[in-house]
């Protein structure tokens, strides 16, 4: 099972565009959205071609694909032009396929199958890293938290979360740690993918 994971596009549609050259590359079996789509928000710079009308006409067509959940810059009348549901604070992703060892980590011989995605944005439920709030459900040991909002990469254990694996693919659009970027999850693992400017 593979998964592109996405957030911060901030209605870039030159962004967006290397995120959909991205998806024809890696050709995943969802796309996980984590919020702020289509609107830049009150506390950032117009991102590069914004252009959120050219944004909604990329990702609509994936409607089927797609899993969201809402950021903070998201409103209502975001769903109204959104062809898939993009206002729950969260939501989850179960890989029955995924093989875990005792501490969540990836392996040949599991110590217990499958793997729980928790999907936010990461300004009502994270786990504390940067200016994401430090506030998560109950878990299940060898979770992966996947949130947005701060713009800044991250891939490691929760700390006040034991168990839970923390994992923010970046911003699309508006990176504060200097690389846009988006994730992949394959075979129970995460990583981080560049996105290029050319």
């Amino acid at each position: 099972m593979k998964f592109l994971i996405a957030s911060d596009i901030h209605g870039s549609a030159t962004w967006c565009r290397r995120l959909m050259d991205a998806l024809d590359r890696e050709q995943p079996d969802r796309v996980l959205l984590l919020g702020d789509l289509l609107y830049h928000g009150p506390r950032n710079d117009l991102p590069g071609g914004y252009a959120p009308k050219e944004v909604i006409a990329m990702l609509n067509p994936l409607a089927s694909q797609v899993i969201a959940v809402r950021g903070n810059c998201e409103a209502e009348v975001d769903q109204m032009v959104l062809d898939f549901p993009c206002m729950a604070d969260f939501t989850t992703v179960f890989d029955s396929t995924a093989t875990l060892t005792a501490d969540g980590s990836p392996a040949e011989a599991p110590a217990a199958p499958g793997r729980e995605l928790f999907l936010t944005h990461g300004h009502v439920y994270g786990a504390g890293f940067h200016n994401s709030v430090d506030n998560l459900p109950e878990l299940p040991e060898g979770s992966i938290l996947l949130y947005g909002h701060t713009h800044k990469k991250v891939s490691e254990p929760a700390p006040t979360h034991p168990g839970v694996w923390a994992f923010n693919p970046g911003s699309v659009s508006i990176p504060k740690d200097g690389t846009h970027s988006y994730g992949i999850y394959e075979n129970g693992a995460v990583r981080f993918v560049g996105l290029s400017a050319e």
